[in-house]
């Protein structure tokens, strides 16, 4: 039988989510590999099973009950939603203001002392996991733990407080100055959901 990893990454392979081709990454970076979550989480049968398997994951590194699931707009909404119904707590979403921060709308608040996981589609470097954590603490949130279905970091990304995976690869990426298919003329594709800028 096939490790979890093994069947996550099967499972993106075979939904067409495991792309190749030269990206760019919301954290800027370009790579030529791409994994489009929201290819895997159109069917809520993959939704509900990889929700299942992250809380499960996150469970033996939060310690105590989680009150609350929080997630970055917009790839984190569908698995964070899963997270938080198997986790048995209530979800919410941040959003990037006008300037670009990270914020909490729609009438979304945390209760100073709550109990609270992070969880992402994919991580990168962290970087808006740990500006949902940041968002998170500064509200009063006792932030417990991180998740995430894939880390391209290879384990390496700081998010500021523990962090679980479902599979974790080292997926080559460059700054774009440095981006051996920009020097090729390879054409850039931007699929994740922040707008070229």
């Amino acid at each position: 039988m096939a490790s979890q990893p093994d069947a996550v990454l099967d499972l993106f392979r075979t939904t067409g989510a495991y792309l190749r081709g030269h990206f760019r990454l919301t954290s800027g970076l370009h790579s030529p590999e791409y994994l489009q979550c929201a290819l895997v989480l159109q069917h809520p049968e993959h939704a509900e099973r990889l929700g299942r398997g992250l809380a499960a994951a996150a469970e033996p590194i939060t310690g105590q009950r989680v009150n609350l699931v929080a997630a970055p707009a917009i790839g984190g909404l569908i698995i964070g939603h899963e997270v938080a119904r198997a986790l048995g707590a209530r979800f919410i979403f941040t959003e990037r203001d006008a300037q670009g921060r990270m914020t909490l709308r729609r009438g979304f608040a945390v209760t100073p002392g709550e109990t609270a996981v992070v969880v992402e589609d994919v991580v990168t470097t962290g970087g808006s996991t740990r500006e949902v954590v940041d968002l998170l603490q500064a509200a009063g949130a006792v932030v417990l733990a991180a998740g995430s279905i894939i880390d391209r970091s290879g384990g390496q990304a700081d998010v500021g407080v523990r962090r679980v995976a479902l599979a974790t690869l080292n997926v080559t990426s460059y700054p774009p100055e440095g981006c051996p298919m920009c020097r090729q003329g390879i054409p850039v594709a931007k699929p994740g959901s922040r707008p070229t800028e």
